[in-house]
């Protein structure tokens, strides 16, 4: 009987745990997310591990002569990484703390991330190869960033971590070599698996509310998944659709989602003009379908 009542409080103890696990990580937005995440492992815990994982790729980058952090290519991503820091306020008020960062890698991969705390990776392959605008790369960037404010990566280590998945790894690891081992495991849920369905419609509706009040035409994104599908056609995939579903199940979603913020890219301060694409790196951009598009009389809430 006494062990009944042991297990019975243990049980009801557990319970509790996971449902004060349960929270939305980020204020809806225009876009209206709202769903409930399962965020059972800290939040310091997910971003401590996470830059040491940072830290190892930028090294490697630096040791292998691939890391830029300087020149046009790098001040065009900075420029427009700037301008989508201005607006994540709006869906978390805690990043004002976030310490960002950018890395650019000089490889032909075609894939970009931005890990917990705010940690944005480049790769100059997807720029090049995609031939990205300044617009285009505000949607994959305010994607990325949206991936990292609905904490989509710490509610993978969760769900991993309440199924025993990560049996054996103290999460409290304080020696040096265990939290390389660590980091090495939450990157593996953080960048190798592929986000779910349902993260990914999010991370797109919070990203082009981004793009959007940053100035960048969210429209531009319908353009973006184009391309992303036309480079999925070819025998090797690209990295960045390894973890993302087929761009033509988003291009709809993406549509149904551009009256709503729209009207927040026809009130926006749009960014100055750009250089010619042979000093930044990258085509001039094209106006997509909603630049012409007029300005309303009052700007949105």
């Amino acid at each position: 009987m006494q062990i009944k009542k042991t297990l019975s409080r243990a049980s009801a103890a557990a319970l509790a745990c996971l449902l004060l696990a349960c929270a939305s990580s980020t204020k809806p937005g225009v876009v209206g997310i709202t769903r409930q995440q399962f965020l059972m492992v800290p939040a310091a815990t997910v971003e401590k591990m996470a830059l040491v994982s940072y830290a190892q790729q930028n090294q490697k980058a630096r040791d292998d002569g691939q890391l830029i952090t300087s020149g046009p290519e790098y001040e065009r991503l900075e420029r427009i990484a700037l301008r989508l820091r201005q607006h994540v306020e709006i869906f978390r008020e805690d990043t004002r703390d976030w310490k960002w960062q950018l890395t650019l890698i000089d490889a032909p991969v075609i894939n970009a991330t931005c890990a917990p705390g705010g940690k944005i990776t480049f790769y100059t392959g997807i720029v090049r190869k995609l031939a990205l605008t300044d617009d285009e790369i505000a949607a994959i960037m305010g994607h990325e960033i949206a991936h990292a404010l609905r904490e989509h990566g710490r509610e993978r280590i969760s769900q991993a971590y309440a199924q025993n998945m990560l049996t054996g790894v103290a999460l409290a690891a304080t020696n040096n070599s265990n939290q390389i081992a660590l980091a090495n495991q939450f990157a593996h849920y953080l960048y190798t698996l592929p986000n779910s369905r349902q993260n990914e419609s999010e991370a797109d509706a919070v990203g082009l509310e981004l793009a959007a009040r940053a100035g960048y035409d969210p429209a531009a994104a319908i353009g973006l998944w184009k391309k992303m599908a036309a480079e999925s056609g070819e025998k090797s995939p690209p990295q960045f659709l390894s973890t993302h579903p087929a761009p033509a199940t988003r291009i709809d979603e993406i549509s149904a989602l551009l009256p709503k913020v729209l009207p927040l890219y026809q009130a926006a301060h749009r960014p100055e003009p750009l250089p010619p694409a042979s000093e930044a790196g990258a085509p001039p951009p094209a106006p997509a379908a909603a630049t012409a598009a007029k300005r309303p009389t009052r700007k949105p809430k």
